[in-house]
């Protein structure tokens, strides 16, 4: 079997590919322009890739294509229905990122929420040196225990982060981006209802076509003064241009890990706004614990054997 990742340093250096040569010959690119694709994949058996776009122009260039293997959960970067026409699989790998997503949810949480980056500016500029009392109160925060915590997509991820957001003390709602989502643990309300109740806000679904724009200036409106808001779902659910506008309209806090574009332009609006204390924007970073990219090509690995024990 040959066997190409377009895309190995999405993965990072650190995670190696040992468990994938077993089953054939591994060729590994770094990353893949859209002029190299085609030729690199021509010959190969199997495919790799995280986020290179596998379409019906690539499937049909890949004479000898049998499994297409996604280092991801989502498949959107691939021709899932051109592939199974012509025969080929295509693999994910799902719930490999959960508690890592988990734990950058309430890193991004806590970092807005208690100021963390005035009061360490705070101290190392050398203003506590000069104060005369012990602390700072300069911008108070509150706790999370007895607040609401509003959760769009109660998925695997969103249904961890909604359990250790219970355990602080929370109230927990949701609103089911689907519709067909009636988790009895937790209370569903509409979207309208969680935007305007609810104190911490995440977001943890897909980009789909019912979540394309879901949050707008329309409902952003909604948010109450001093609510968190953090997306580690898709980039495209908030209408960035109009989040950046409702930041330095109103006193809300927001958390990003994914963007509409990725990098981030030059010219995003986010770039630009006034109120940047208030906006926190990590690079997608969310599903990249150590143990969560192990878990990833040790799903990826399973994937191929299953494949190659199906086939023989």
């Amino acid at each position: 079997m040959k066997i190409v990742f377009l895309d190995a340093k999405t993965i990072g250096s650190d995670i190696n590919f040992d468990t994938i040569k077993e089953f054939g010959e591994l060729i590994v690119y770094q990353t893949t322009k859209e002029e190299e694709k085609l030729q690199r994949i021509k010959n190969a058996d199997i495919i790799i890739t995280n986020k290179v776009i596998i379409d019906k122009k690539a499937i049909d260039s890949a004479k000898n294509l049998k499994l297409i293997c996604v280092t991801a959960t989502g498949v959107n970067n691939i021709d899932v229905d051109y592939a199974n026409k012509k025969g080929i699989e295509v693999k994910n790998v799902v719930n490999y990122s959960t508690k890592s997503v988990t734990q950058h949810t309430f890193a991004m949480l806590f970092y807005l929420l208690e100021q963390l980056r005035y009061y360490d500016d705070y101290v190392k500029s050398g203003r506590w040196s000069k104060s005369d009392i012990f602390t700072c109160i300069d911008r108070p925060f509150f706790e999370i225990n007895s607040k609401r915590w509003g959760i769009i997509g109660l998925g695997a991820i969103g249904k961890s982060v909604a359990r250790v957001a219970k355990s602080f003390g929370c109230d927990v709602v949701y609103y089911s981006t689907s519709g067909q989502n009636n988790d009895s643990e937790f209370k569903r309300v509409s979207l309208n209802e969680l935007l305007s109740t609810s104190h911490i806000i995440s977001i943890h679904a897909p980009l789909n076509e019912k979540t394309k724009n879901l949050l707008t200036k329309e409902n952003l409106k909604l948010l109450n003064e001093g609510t968190v808001l953090l997306n580690l779902g898709r980039g495209g659910i908030i209408n960035e241009k109009d989040l950046a506008d409702i930041i330095d309209k109103k006193r809300v806090f927001v958390g990003l890990d994914v963007l509409e574009n990725e990098p981030i332009r030059e010219d995003d609006p986010l770039n630009f706004i006034k109120a940047k204390d208030r906006l926190l924007i990590t690079p997608h970073i969310a599903w990249t614990s150590i143990e969560a990219r192990e878990e990833l090509i040790r799903g990826v690995a399973k994937n191929i054997e299953e494949f190659l024990r199906k086939e023989k």
